[in-house]
């Protein structure tokens, strides 16, 4: 199997699985506890914590540790809000369902929800940012504006220091989803940000460890309640397996990106493989490459195809790729990315390629192999059915 959705999950480095292994072995001791079994496994907490730091630009202090990102999501969006039914949080049409949902949520419990739509290349415009900011009063509560660093279907970066700046100088917190970004951009991007959210196993780690990195952890406000981890904050025996795991995983990305160069000529040359197979099998191809963009991501819509069937025929090539976020999977609705940015139609045929630091030009040749086999089979089934009933 050819594994093209790393924007799903990054497969574990085997450097991680070994550090995860021993620590379970050695350190399976409760992080909490005051004896010396309890010690060693806090040490893989305080050591991740200084690594995870070091990857994003902040101190470990500012590090809280969460089961992933879309709990590190929730709890950034939700604590600015805690104790009062008003206020006002700004996000784009784009985010991840972990911001979208609970902003809705968060709008049915009295805050006012902005959503701010897309242009067609998929950046979000700061003038809209500027637009739904402007008029605010201190009367209208806290202002919060969250913004990914980069989509999590297209790959198209955000500009997120120029919202950060934009929002701090009319004094609204910024929250920025950083899970596709982190380990792969330099972290000088939301330096200023007040919450940055990272995922770790979108960085070759285990899942079920993320982060929220926040310069005002004192205005947080837990989900849960129950325990004294985590300042309080994130209450729960924690495994030092996973944060094992997680300080390796932050430490070969400070060392080498997850995406370089070489990733960004594989994707280019996937995409422009892609248009011509689609010419010659009579289906028209699109692609987003308008916008700049993270080097691993392509979006593709293959005319006469449904998102979804046509990655199912890529599975049954051995390739794997998506139809959207992983998080949506079972939705029988288009992306609501793609729809936001270019409408539904575009969105309904519309299948994610995620390349990683792992993928070879030999992966590529495979995928484009398959893309067209695929292809042909689906245009001749058209074909030969064309006529019925």
């Amino acid at each position: 199997m050819i594994y093209l959705d790393w924007n799903a999950t990054a497969p574990p480095h085997e450097d991680v699985c070994t550090a995860v292994a021993q620590a379970l072995a050695t350190s399976w001791g409760n992080a909490a506890s005051v004896h010396r079994v309890g010690q060693r496994a806090r040490q893989h907490f305080d050591a991740a914590r200084a690594e995870l730091a070091a990857l994003v630009g902040r101190h470990p202090r500012d590090v809280l540790f969460t089961s992933g990102g879309t709990e590190a999501n929730n709890l950034a969006l939700r604590s600015p809000f805690a104790g009062t039914r008003r206020g006002v949080l700004i996000v784009s049409a784009i985010e991840h369902p972990s911001v979208l949902e609970p902003a809705r949520a968060l709008e049915r419990e009295g805050v006012r929800l902005h959503i701010v739509p897309p242009e067609p290349d998929g950046r979000i415009a700061v003038t809209r940012i500027a637009a739904a900011l402007d008029g605010l009063a201190p009367a209208d509560g806290p202002v919060l504006v969250s913004l990914q660093a980069v989509n999590h279907e297209t790959g198209v970066l955000q500009p997120v220091h120029e919202v950060t700046a934009l929002a701090h100088d009319r004094r609204a917190l910024v929250h920025v989803d950083a899970v596709q970004a982190a380990g792969k951009l330099d972290p000088r991007l939301w330096d200023a940000a007040d919450f940055v959210v990272v995922a770790s196993h979108k960085l070759r780690g285990p899942k079920g460890i993320g982060a929220l990195v926040t310069l005002s952890a004192s205005d947080l406000q837990p989900l849960l309640r129950g325990g004294s981890q985590e300042r309080g904050l994130r209450p729960g025996t924690q495994d030092a397996a996973l944060a094992a795991g997680f300080r390796v995983a932050c430490a070969r990305a400070s060392a080498r990106p997850l995406v370089d160069a070489e990733t960004e000529a594989l994707r280019d040359r996937l995409e422009v493989e892609l248009v011509r197979l689609g010419e010659r099998h009579g289906a028209r191809v699109h692609r987003n490459g308008t916008a700049k963009r993270l080097g691993s991501v392509a979006n593709v819509s293959v005319c006469g195809w449904r998102g979804p069937e046509l990655a199912a025929a890529l599975d049954l090539e051995g390739v794997a790729i998506s139809s959207g976020s992983a998080c949506s999977a079972g939705s029988a609705e288009p992306s609501s990315v793609i729809t936001a940015m270019l409408g539904r139609a575009r969105a309904e045929s519309a299948v994610r390629i995620s390349l990683g630091q792992a993928t070879t030009e030999g992966d590529v040749d495979f995928a484009l192999a398959a893309f067209d086999r695929a292809l042909a089979r689906g245009g001749a089934e058209r074909t030969s059915g064309s006529g019925d009933g």
